[in-house]
């Protein structure tokens, strides 16, 4: 790309910024990004807006490709990774603004699994979205989710697994939970490459997920329909 092509992006009107925030994004290209979000908050954008209209609306594409298999896990975690610088700017001024919060989620893979790429992607998505994450990482036993579970009081409890091996122990978590009498105060999303909705069913969660664009839809869903039922009750 020669100079005379270079795209200044300052130059650009909102709409305009706004299409290119998203190319940027689907190209993972960090600094750009950031810079774009900087001149939206510039030109008296709430953080909300730069939110939802730049990042998130970006992130649905990346996450709609990613499902239909045009875009591949490091090219996904790249545009992760630019949404994130983006959100490190935004996310102390949201805090400032009270924008609202759509709802909370405990994430993390189960014991015996390492695997967390999914998992983070789940994450950036859900935040990207307007969800508090609390996410605790990997090879947790169900001890670790039920702390974090008392810590944080979500909505949410998101469950993944990558290995046949280590999928049955989704069954414990929720096995105690139900023990303990709490199993209905969440919502138990699961996911991973092994898993499908049968299994889901089988252990006792609320809903499978196969990607990250579908968990940000199901957990929307399931939450309004929480929220509902209390408002009701």
């Amino acid at each position: 790309m020669s100079d005379e092509d270079e795209i200044i992006l300052a130059e650009l009107n909102d709409e305009e910024l706004v299409q290119q925030m998203h190319d940027d994004l689907y190209e993972g290209l960090k600094e750009e990004v950031v810079e774009g979000v900087e001149i939206l908050l510039d030109r008296g954008w709430t953080p909300y807006d730069v939110l939802t209209k730049a990042l998130v609306a970006g992130m649905t594409i990346v996450g709609i490709d990613f499902r239909d298999g045009i875009l591949y896990v490091p090219e996904v975690l790249m545009a992760a990774n630019a949404m994130k610088a983006g959100m490190g700017i935004l996310k102390p001024l949201l805090a400032e603004t009270g924008a609202p919060k759509i709802g909370s989620m405990v994430i993390g893979t189960v014991k015996g699994d390492i695997h967390d790429i999914g998992k983070n992607l789940v994450s950036m998505m859900m935040e990207g979205a307007g969800f508090e994450v609390y996410d605790i990482g990997i090879n947790n036993p169900v001890e670790n989710y039920l702390e974090a579970l008392e810590e944080h009081k979500p909505e949410i409890l998101g469950m993944s697994a990558l290995l046949t091996t280590t999928m049955p122990y989704m069954k414990v978590v929720v096995e105690t939970l139900v023990e303990k009498g709490v199993r209905d105060d969440y919502i138990i999303l699961v996911g991973g490459a092994p898993l499908n909705e049968e299994f889901a069913e089988s252990v006792g969660a609320d809903a499978y997920c196969r990607d990250a664009a579908v968990a940000v839809e199901t957990a929307k869903e399931w939450v309004a329909k929480m929220h509902n039922r209390r408002a009701s009750a």
